[in-house]
C-alpha cells in the first residue's frame, strides 16, 4: 500500500524516505554547497555546543508543496534527528509573503549542511504547486470544473517527473501523463495518442484511431485532429466514423500554422490571429460537430497554455472541455530563503532578517524509517 494511501487514511502523518527515495550521497554533503560543509565542520571543532534555530520563509502568495519530503530529508539524513525540533505547514497550505513555513531546532553540525537542498525543494515544488492551482483556478473561471492534465514530460529532465507530478496533485492536477508523475501520489499516467502514430498510418486519422481503439479498447476513445491542420473536418471523419464511443478530440496545432478551416472560409478573417489553436476555431468545430449531434464528443486543447491564455479562452466562454499544459507549470519562480534566527536562545540574525514565529505551524514528530 502506498503512504499517499495510508496518509489520505489518517495512517499516516507524512509521507517518508519510503516514498522519496533519497540518493544516499547526501549524507556524504555530495549535494550541498561547500561552504556549508565547511561550517559544519567548523561548528563541531570550535562551537560543538551551539543551539540554533533556522527558519524558511518565501516572497509570493503561493501553495506550499515540499515539507514532507523536507521534513523526510531531515529525518533520513540529519545527524541524530530525533533530536531535533521541527515545526512546519503541511503540503497545500496557502501561504503569504515572508510567512514562516519552516523552522529546524538544534545544533547546526546536525542540519545546517542540508540548507541549500531544502530551499531547493521547496522551491521546486511549491513553484509547480502554486502553477497548477492557478492553472486549475483559470480553468474554472465559467463556472464548469474542467480538467487540467499535467503535460510536462518534455519539458524538463526525467528525473524531476516523479516530484513535479505530486507537487502538480497538490496543486489540483489528477491527470498526468505518465506513471512516474503519479508515483508518489499513487495513480497511472493517462494520454491517447501521438502525431507519430497518426504518421504511421500516413496522416489517415480515422485509420490511426481505430488501430488504438481495438488495441485499447477499454480507454476512453479520444481523437488527436490536428495532423493534418484541418481539425472540423478530421474531427468530423473520426465522430461519423465512431459515433457515441468517441469521447473527445484533441487540438494540438502549432502556433504558426493557421487551420484550413481559415483558409476555406477566409472571409472571416481579418478581426482576430487566426494562427494555432484560437477561440474561432473552438468556436466553428464546436458548432461543426452539434450540428451533426455530436454534443456528447467534448474538445481537449493543448500546445503552449498558459494561466494567462486560458484564462483568456474562458472569460470569452470558448468551448474547451479540458486543458493540457506543460512548460509553463514548471516555471521556477517562487524562492525560499533558510535563515539562522536564534542563537543559543538569544536572537541572533544577520541585518534584515529576525525571527518571524507563526502559531500556524505544527511539531513534527520523529519516527524512523524501516524498511
Amino acid at each position: 500500500m502506498k503512504e499517499i494511501d495510508l496518509k489520505l487514511a489518517g495512517k499516516l502523518d507524512r509521507l517518508t524516505n519510503k516514498t522519496f527515495k533519497f540518493d544516499e550521497r547526501i549524507k556524504e554533503g555530495w549535494f550541498s554547497a561547500v561552504y556549508f560543509l565547511k561550517t559544519k565542520k567548523i561548528a563541531e571543532e570550535k562551537i560543538p555546543n551551539n543551539y540554533v534555530t533556522m527558519q524558511f520563509f518565501q516572497k509570493e502568495d503561493a501553495v506550499l508543496c515540499g515539507t514532507d519530503e523536507v521534513i523526510a530529508l531531515l529525518h533520513t539524513f540529519a545527524d541524530k534527528p530525533e533530536t531535533l525540533e521541527i515545526k512546519s505547514l503541511k503540503d497545500g497550505d496557502k501561504i503569504t509573503p515572508y510567512e514562516t513555513v519552516l523552522t529546524i531546532s538544534g545544533a547546526y553540525q546536525q542540519f545546517g549542511f542540508l540548507e541549500g537542498i531544502i530551499d531547493g525543494i521547496l522551491a521546486r515544488r511549491t513553484s509547480v504547486a502554486t502553477n497548477v492551482y492557478n492553472v486549475v483556478k483559470a480553468a474554472q473561471i465559467s463556472g464548469t470544473h474542467k480538467p487540467v492534465i499535467f503535460m510536462g514530460d518534455r519539458d524538463d529532465h526525467y528525473t524531476t517527473q516523479a516530484g513535479d507530478g505530486y507537487a502538480a496533485y497538490i496543486g489540483g492536477s489528477k491527470a498526468q501523463a505518465t506513471n512516474a508523475m503519479n508515483e508518489w501520489w499513487g495513480k497511472e499516467g493517462m494520454g491517447t495518442m501521438p502525431h507519430a502514430l497518426i504518421q504511421m498510418f500516413r496522416g489517415d486519422v480515422v485509420a490511426a484511431t481505430k488501430a488504438y481503439h481495438e488495441t485499447f479498447p477499454n480507454d476512453e476513445l479520444a481523437a488527436l485532429v490536428d495532423y493534418n491542420n484541418d481539425v472540423v473536418t478530421d474531427s468530423l471523419k473520426v465522430a461519423r466514423e465512431f459515433g457515441d464511443e468517441l469521447k473527445s478530440v484533441r487540438l494540438d496545432t502549432s502556433r504558426t500554422l493557421v487551420d484550413k478551416y481559415f483558409l476555406r472560409n477566409y472571409h472571416l478573417m481579418g478581426t482576430f490571429d487566426p494562427r494555432g489553436v484560437n477561440p474561432e476555431l473552438l468556436f466553428a468545430l464546436r458548432k461543426a460537430l452539434d450540428e451533426e449531434g455530436y454534443q456528447h464528443v467534448k474538445i481537449m486543447v493543448t500546445g503552449g497554455f498558459t494561466y494567462d491564455r486560458i484564462k483568456e479562452f474562458e472569460n470569452q466562454g470558448v468551448p474547451v472541455d479540458m486543458y493540457g499544459v506543460g512548460r509553463s507549470l514548471l516555471h521556477l519562480n517562487i524562492g525560499f530563503t533558510g535563515d539562522l534566527v536564534i542563537f543559543n536562545g538569544a536572537p541572533e540574525a544577520k541585518e534584515g532578517r529576525r525571527f518571524r514565529p507563526n502559531p500556524r505551524l505544527e511539531n513534527v514528530e520523529y519516527h524512523e524509517v524501516t524498511e
